[in-house]
């Protein structure tokens, strides 16, 4: 890959004047304010030293003060904070600066206009009315709470309940269909299911009681089934307690101390092969990381408004619920970003004064296509950071952002993943923002680009490799009892070292671009070429809606297989009229490598629940995999999208 010798444009750098969280850290702990390059360094040289110092600048509520910070830093298996004792909900909950109980703890926004404000003595008085609920369903430490349900207040209620008694919590978007839901759920043999009765979603109303029946058979531990009726007011369904009796009664609102990594959540990988994985976190891990990230990282606190757009099935509700830890007001949307038009999650953000405001970087390049300047329609002068993350975001992403949006607004692309529900890369309020870039490794994150032999690449594409722990790596799999395919997942490259899964490139400045899944990524005349690159151009034509590009060469092949671009056009664009321009696009703006050797249409790009599109498994299809083994149809948002694919490999 030709890599440009200059710096690319800077299109934000830190206002002067302006004291942050990160600068008041680093002057505690002996480290210039300004030097961001040095506080990194000294969080990855002396992890007990930078993560005590994290516990205590972000105040960590300790029931049992921990014997030591790491006690092993194998990877996997380092165990943090040795004899802590902890609970999640506890600091979100606890009165303090901003929660207070008439500070505002929670506001939700559904898309059909549906608004509401919640205070912090209203939400711990919600949350002790569910916990009370669930001691009468006889739910205790290490049971499973999980739901069905949507990004709402309930849901939110309902995990800090389960958190605070020590109970495991997992959710699923109720877009998910029955088998999708079941093959998570079922893994984790749960006691409750929050559920509701439908759900709304670009004007339409959508009905999913016969899943939540259905669930009900198919989980024969289940001892209630908790029913929101958030579609229809008057929904009822056999076999399910109403949300209204169920939080009747009330309860104290206590807080079970549990060990640092007691499990809190199961999240799941996309589950594009087999079972999704039920990826495992605790309690001290998620406490600390998400304290760190949005503390530090975004410059959240008191008086700041937290958004990003997510679903319960996304790592990033996750995330955003973490704003109630530092003080944060957080804002739950839910429904079509795009509904009525792509201007609504812009609207929202001026209504509420949003502070930071997080989307996915597809979103984005959406509002791009469509021409939309939010700046001349709507006063975003309160969001002074945006968030960016799903997918690497584009330069022309970018400049979008700077030039249509407000040149003040700090552009935070990030990247990380389920697997830690946290970011490795991202941004800081001390470091400028360059052209395409993501300005930062993470705090703690000891972030390497390596190449096949474990050698570090400096200013070239490799491997994104963490070569220390994380307190939010995973605790485990959930029903891995040895460990087997926790290993197996990202520690067998490179024995003992995590690696992620990402192509990514260290610039001499300090930041780092990725360049899309490796192994996804295109490798043609020996060069690795990531997705990102290719998507950029190809789906920056109007004339083309959604794309996926294949290189179907085989891992260790001699000679390279055909390097194939599947399109899906905007309705009355033609393939003839679109290829030559596409072709001619990619040799200039790219390279003549990355020219496809065919371009073919589809009516769909087959995506996971996610909204990921299914590189590796349509590469392992057209390579002769087995399509069972390749994918699992019911992992996927729209299963028919494959048909084309399993005709082309002679198969379906």
């Amino acid at each position: 890959m030709t890599l440009d010798a200059t710096d690319p444009e800077v299109l934000w750098t830190p206002p002067a004047g302006r004291d942050t969280a990160i600068a008041e850290f680093a002057r505690r702990n002996g480290i210039d304010p300004s030097d961001y390059a040095a506080l990194h360094a000294w969080s990855v040289a002396d992890l007990p030293g930078f993560w005590a110092a994290v516990a205590e600048f972000c105040g960590v509520i300790w029931r049992t003060e921990p014997t030591a910070v790491l006690g092993s830093r194998e990877m996997p298996g380092a165990h943090w904070f040795p004899g802590g004792t902890l609970n999640y909900a506890e600091h979100a909950l606890t009165p303090g600066p901003g929660r207070a109980d008439a500070d505002v703890a929670v506001r939700t926004v559904r898309e059909d206009g549906l608004e509401r404000i919640v205070t912090h003595a209203e939400l711990r008085d919600l949350v002790a009315r569910a916990r009370a609920g669930l001691v009468a369903a006889g739910v205790g430490i290490g049971d499973r709470v999980v739901a069905l349900a949507p990004n709402c207040l309930e849901t939110l209620v309902m995990f800090l309940a389960a958190a605070s008694l020590g109970a495991v919590w997992s959710s699923c978007s109720p877009d998910f269909g029955a088998r999708a839901v079941h093959d998570r759920f079922a893994q984790t043999e749960p006691s409750v299911l929050l559920a509701v009765d439908g759900y709304r979603y670009g004007g339409k109303g959508y009905d999913v009681r016969p899943t939540v029946a259905a669930l009900q058979q198919q989980l024969p531990t289940l001892r209630q089934t908790v029913l929101v009726s958030y579609l229809d007011p008057a929904a009822t369904l056999a076999d399910t307690t109403p949300w209204a009796e169920f939080t009747a009664a009330t309860g104290p609102l206590e807080f079970e101390p549990v060990p640092f990594d007691h499990p809190l959540w199961i999240l799941y990988s996309s589950g594009t092969t087999g079972l999704p994985k039920g990826i495992v976190h605790g309690h001290g891990g998620i406490v600390v990381e998400h304290m760190k990230a949005l503390r530090l990282h975004n410059d959240l606190g008191p008086g700041e408004r937290f958004f990003w757009f997510t679903t319960t099935g996304w790592m990033m509700w996750n995330l955003i619920i973490g704003g109630l830890l530092v003080g944060s007001e957080i804002v739950l949307y839910d429904g079509n970003p795009g509904f009525p038009d792509l201007g609504a999650l812009w609207a929202m953000a001026e209504r509420h004064g949003i502070t930071v405001f997080g989307v996915s970087a597809p979103y984005l390049q959406s509002c791009l296509k469509a021409g939309l300047r939010p700046r001349d329609s709507h006063d975003l002068s309160s969001v002074r950071a945006l968030g960016s993350t799903g997918s690497p975001l584009s330069p022309e992403g970018f400049r979008w952002v700077a030039d249509a949006v407000g040149e003040h607004i700090q552009i935070c692309s990030t990247s990380g993943g389920t697997d830690v529900c946290a970011a490795f890369l991202g941004s800081a309020p001390t470091v400028p923002v360059w052209l395409g870039e993501l300005s930062a490794a993470a705090l703690g994150a000891d972030v390497h680009s390596f190449d096949e032999q474990g050698a570090d690449l400096h200013d070239e594409v490799g491997e994104l490799v963490i070569t220390q722990p994380m307190p939010s790596m995973p605790v485990m799999f959930w029903n891995d009892p040895d460990g087997a395919r926790l290993r197996e997942a990202y520690f067998e490259d490179y024995p003992g070292l995590w690696r992620h899964g990402d192509w990514v490139r260290a610039t001499p400045r300090g930041s780092y671009v990725v360049y899309g899944r490796s192994d996804s990524t295109l490798n043609r005349g020996g060069v690795r070429m990531g997705t990102a690159d290719f998507y950029a151009v190809v789906e920056g034509f109007d004339e083309v809606a959604d794309s996926l590009v294949i290189d179907t060469t085989a891992l260790g092949a001699k000679e390279e297989g055909a390097l194939l671009c599947f399109l899906v056009l905007a309705p009355g664009a033609s393939l003839e009229a679109v290829e030559p321009v596409l072709r001619k696009a990619l040799r200039s703006e790219l390279s003549p490598r990355h020219v496809p050797d065919r371009f073919v249409l589809v009516e769909a790009i087959p995506r996971t629940l996610n909204g990921k599109k299914c590189e590796v498994p349509v590469k392992k299809i057209l390579a002769g995999v087995d399509p069972e083994k390749a994918v699992s149809r019911d992992a996927l948002a729209n299963p028919d999208a494959l048909t084309p694919f399993l005709a082309m490999a002679g198969v379906g």
